[in-house]
């Protein structure tokens, strides 16, 4: 018997928890995803429509008029790129419920996206930041490990604040990178100059933090650091270093990958290193490789002599 329409938020709670316990995804890409289906039905409510009526099947008609839709309202490629993907992971839950017998987005191709180059530093001016803190203080040593482990492990930011002191094996010169994008976990070496700041932070200036948990980076208070204040840190040593690029944590990441790439790496080792799914990801630093190459290519061909 059936009362009333199917509508969306009938389903939410069973695929929310679908994506966070079986998919593994982070809450705030959940919380993302949500957002865009509550989107995708208000625009359905606008033109007469619900989500799951039995007697209004939706079809790819109605996708693509959400789409363009999405498009009059000057939406980017990436927003619609991802509500398409908030909805192709919604239709995919539905079909493996029985509440739906076909996918409307299966023949749908996601908006072509711009390709931004990511912002990161060069190895002088990275070089400068990692100079900067004041290691005559335990703050400046914690500082500076942190900045370091950043560029040595190209790290996400709250993947740095989620270490642990078991996270750490000196022995082996790598760290257990146990919170990525997917609750995935990698572990990625690290250099002998990091081990040994490592090493050091861990034998002497953490316990003038008096720990009162295991995390690895810790404050004041002996608690973990958040990501706020990694940011701002970040901050405060670029500024003290006059560099006038906008730079984040996230910017070491990106300069760890380019780096790499122009030290000769290539790119499903970078990819592995940065704990991309996918390739497609680890393809925006591919101008390095194709710049690397066309140097090569002027300084080596036989032809390319002065005319």
């Amino acid at each position: 018997m059936q009362d009333q329409p199917n509508t969306l938020d009938t389903y939410l709670e069973g695929f929310t928890t679908q994506l966070l316990a079986q998919k593994g995804l982070s809450l705030q890409t959940v919380t993302a995803y949500t957002q865009d289906l509550h989107d995708f039905a208000n625009f359905l409510s606008q033109i007469n429509h619900t989500c799951f009526d039995a007697t209004q099947p939706l079809s790819e008609q109605e996708i693509l008029l959400y789409l363009a839709w999405q498009q009059a309202h000057k939406n980017s490629a990436r927003t619609q790129a991802r509500r398409l993907s908030a909805l192709r992971a919604f239709f995919s839950y539905a079909l493996q419920e029985n509440i739906l017998t076909e996918d409307p987005t299966q023949f749908l191709a996601s908006p072509k996206l711009p390709l931004h180059l990511p912002e990161f530093l060069t190895q002088a001016e990275m070089q400068a930041v990692l100079a900067a803190p004041n290691v005559a203080k335990a703050s400046g040593q914690r500082d500076a490990c942190i900045l370091t482990l950043l560029y040595a492990a190209g790290l996400r930011v709250s993947e740095l604040c989620a270490l642990t002191t078991q996270d750490v094996d000196l022995q082996r010169g790598v760290i257990h990178v146990v919170m990525g994008k997917g609750a995935k976990a990698r572990t990625v070496p690290i250099h002998s100059q990091a081990q040994k700041q490592l090493l050091n932070y861990l034998e002497t200036t953490r316990q003038s933090f008096h720990p009162k948990t295991t995390h690895l980076f810790l404050n004041r208070s002996g608690q973990g650091l958040t990501r706020q204040y990694v940011w701002k840190m970040v901050k405060k040593y670029v500024a003290a270093c006059a560099i006038t690029k906008t730079v984040s944590p996230h910017t070491f990441r990106h300069s760890f990958a380019t780096h790499l790439l122009e030290g000769g790496a290539d790119l499903r080792s970078v990819q592995l290193l940065l704990g991309h799914a996918d390739i497609s990801a680890t393809e925006i630093y591919t101008h390095v490789q194709t710049d690397r190459l066309f140097a090569v290519y002027h300084k080596c061909h036989p032809r390319n002599t002065p005319s």
